[in-house]
């Protein structure tokens, strides 16, 4: 079975230094590919780098809403000469977080807005956050017509509600461990209702590990857990989900097998 972790971030301090034993492990398991998330200057950079470093390591770059506030013009010219590079493969995590953070609301929407019109420019696929901020969310990309330059919704946790509103801005739905949690009913609904060809996994590694190892330090080679979750909630042959999910990535992201990398 081969697998993508769609979106983690084995560029956190969490991993400084052990990257490759951990990929090593992820290898184990099956994962062949992941995305390297970033969120600001720092992060962004080391995705990249990562994505150089290793086989079947991408870069998705971008400011997350909890580094709004320190988004401006020199960080919107830098952040567009990273999205030429050729193992950068989409913009992100971008999107809105009402949840206790630091950055206003009105600058994440600002922030929010602009990187989306950078995504439509470039004609770059879009990885979004969301904790807290549903309604402004899906408003925001409706307005920018997500649906022209693609989009996925990272460790989706709306309501099979919400699920249809994202689908039908044409966008992708990606799983995390949360799926795995008992607490997690609509969540689980909403896995169950995905479309086949707009399901991914991701670990969103160091954090939200999955059951069994809910509580610890979460790492890439979970994707399994994570689809195998998926695969118990959708009554489907593990995989299956698994090159569901693979496929789907690797469209997204635009991603060929044949590449070097």
């Amino acid at each position: 079975m081969q697998l993508f972790d769609s979106h983690t971030h084995l560029n956190d301090p969490a991993f400084k230094g052990q990257e490759e034993a951990y990929l090593a492990h992820a290898h184990k398991l099956g994962v062949a590919k992941l995305a390297m998330v970033g969120s600001n200057a720092e992060f962004n950079a080391a995705a990249i780098a990562l994505a150089h470093r290793f086989s079947g390591v991408y870069a998705v770059v971008g400011w997350h809403p909890e580094d709004a506030k320190n988004y401006h013009e020199p960080q919107a010219a830098t952040l567009r000469e990273q999205l030429q590079d050729p193992q950068v493969v989409a913009l992100g995590e971008i999107g809105l977080d009402y949840y206790e953070t630091s950055s206003p609301r009105k600058i994440q929407r600002r922030v929010f807005e602009a990187q989306l019109e950078l995504a439509s420019e470039l004609k770059v696929p879009v990885a979004i956050h969301n904790r807290d901020a549903f309604e402004d969310t899906y408003a925001i990309l409706k307005n920018a017509h997500v649906e022209t330059f693609g989009g996925v919704m990272h460790s989706f946790n709306g309501n099979p509600e919400w699920l249809d509103k994202f689908l039908a801005l044409g966008m992708h739905i990606s799983y995390s461990g949360v799926a795995s949690y008992n607490s997690a009913h609509e969540v689980h609904q909403s896995v169950r209702q995905t479309p086949s060809d707009r399901l991914m996994a991701e670990t969103d590694a160091p954090y939200l590990a999955p059951v069994p190892f809910r509580g610890k330090q979460n790492e890439p080679a979970y994707t399994l857990y994570v689809v195998e979750t998926l695969a118990r909630l959708r009554d489907e042959d593990p995989d299956l989900t698994g090159k569901l999910t693979y496929e789907n990535a690797k469209a997204f992201y635009r991603i060929s097998d044949h590449e070097k990398n």
